[in-house]
């Protein structure tokens, strides 16, 4: 139970901790600093450490590369989810992990959604010479969303299986280092936009970890009483 606590207790502190730094990114040194007179918070910090870092059309190519190599891995767990339903003919018999797991992606395509909408500030470059929303970098939350989760996917179908674990933790957590690191790198986003992401998705990877293990302990709890 301690375990099940920290995970949401982390997660809310992470996603008020999103919350707070997203105002802060609206109203902290802003200043017109972006293309086509585009305003940002802390301008002077993300003016300066874009212009540090210039952009790349290397590793922006190697970070969409490695987006779509994420959005790959989150397809491969929805074609099992939708093997186990059309061999179970039930969706109460699909396994409980790959349900919540489910309704985790589609929470992650909302928030990925809502910031389309609600644009926060825009892109340090123009996309195809028009203005894009910028905050929070949404490869980066994704790749941060889909990589965690499915870390702890592997987990439950690769148990007790070391160095295959070793292996495909390894090479989520490089790939999402890859495509944080690269998104920075190409010039697509403000430092402030990596950082927005990042929490984001940690919050949402938290309050997932947490709300699975809630369901995992009530089953545990329900099969122990029959």
């Amino acid at each position: 139970m301690k375990k099940l606590n920290k995970s949401l207790i982390t997660g809310i502190v992470l996603f008020v901790a999103f919350a707070v730094f997203t105002v802060l990114v609206k109203v902290v040194d802003v200043a017109a600093v972006g293309p086509l007179g585009s305003k940002v918070g802390f301008s002077k910090m993300n003016d300066s450490i874009f212009k540090g870092i210039g952009t790349s059309d290397t590793w922006y190519s190697i970070s969409e590369v490695f987006g779509i190599f994420a959005l790959i891995v989150a397809g491969v767990f929805v074609i099992v989810g939708l093997v186990q339903l059309i061999r179970r003919k039930n969706l109460k018999l699909v396994d409980n992990h790959i349900l919540a797991l489910g309704v985790f992606y589609v929470v992650v395509a909302m928030a990925y959604i809502f910031f389309e909408v609600l644009v926060i500030n825009h892109r340090p470059v123009l996309a195809q010479g028009v203005l894009e929303a910028s905050y929070p970098s949404s490869h980066s939350m994704l790749a941060v969303c889909i990589l965690s989760s499915a870390i702890i996917e592997f987990h439950k179908f690769f148990d007790g299986k070391k160095k295959q674990l070793i292996a495909l933790d390894t090479i989520s957590i490089v790939i999402m280092l890859v495509i944080v690191i690269g998104r920075l790198l190409s010039g697509m986003h403000w430092f402030t936009d990596i950082i927005g992401g990042i929490l984001l998705s940690l919050a949402l990877v938290f309050l997932y970890h947490g709300i699975l293990k809630i369901i995992e302990k009530k089953i545990e709890m329900k099969n122990n009483k029959a």
